[in-house]
């Protein structure tokens, strides 16, 4: 929460870019005009819509001499403008204000609040399954088929989750899922499945994985990095946007020749 107050300074009242943006979470949520009993934009331009008095009101731009009547005799503070929808282009009447008179509330940043719906999913890298196994005596054989996939698919490292964050009254509601997981698979190739993988059983004897697998043509220890690439859409406040996120686990694994026993 923030709030803004305005100093009754002379000299900083000449730019209604900078006195007339008052952020008061006091003020109203809804703008409505007594003209015609319904809500009206809370902002017109550098104006701001005042329940109180029943108009938008903005900084006096050029203000008025010192001397003129409209400062009502005082020296510090500024002139602001009063005009209402109904008069749209006629200014209703001036009046003088020590600092700016409050507005509605100014609406959170919607990505901020995307971000903060983003970190309440508590996204993170999938669980690496493969074959040959990330585990000691657990070797490959060159030539014959290495399958990958998600160990762990659910809400945190797969998706889709959604998640919805608010504040002063406004919501941004955000949904992630991963597009893609992107296998560097340690020997200068990488493999991309745009699905989970399929796990590996011994059923499957020495067929190739039907959606993502990788074959080894030299025998060595290899380091897989598994990068899942997330798509997170969001939407609130009037507009809507993605956020890009990706994360990384990596699995060494041994892969050797097949031996030979001849007699």
């Amino acid at each position: 929460m923030c709030v803004l107050t305005v100093s009754p300074n002379p000299h900083a009242a000449t730019d209604p870019s900078k006195t007339s943006e008052p952020v008061n979470s006091e003020g109203p949520k809804r703008c409505v005009s007594s003209f015609s009993g319904k809500e009206v934009p809370c902002r017109d331009g550098s104006s701001w819509w005042s329940n109180a008095r029943d108009c938008y009101v903005s900084l006096a731009d050029p203000q008025p001499a010192k001397s003129d009547p409209e400062w009502e005799g005082h020296k510090t503070g500024a002139v602001y403008e009063c005009y209402s929808p109904a008069l749209v282009g006629s200014r209703m009447y001036t009046f003088w204000s020590a600092a700016a008179p409050p507005g509605p509330a100014a609406p959170p940043d919607p990505r901020a609040l995307a971000l903060r719906a983003i970190a309440t999913m508590r996204l993170r890298a999938i669980g690496i399954g493969i074959v040959p196994e990330a585990q000691a005596g657990s070797v490959g054989i060159v030539g014959m088929p290495a399958w990958m996939w998600v160990a762990d698919p659910g809400q945190h490292t797969w998706g889709p989750i959604t998640r919805t964050a608010s504040s002063a009254g406004y919501s941004v509601t955000a949904t992630a899922k991963v597009q893609r997981v992107v296998w560097a698979m340690g020997d200068g190739t990488t493999v991309t499945c745009t699905k989970r993988g399929t796990p590996y059983a011994d059923s499957f004897g020495k067929r190739a994985s039907p959606d993502c697998g990788h074959t080894y043509t030299g025998q060595g220890a290899y380091t897989v990095r598994a990068t899942s690439y997330w798509r997170v859409t969001w939407a609130g406040i009037g507009q809507s946007g993605t956020i890009p996120l990706d994360f990384t686990r990596t699995a060494v694994i041994t892969v050797g020749e097949a031996q030979v026993l001849i007699r």
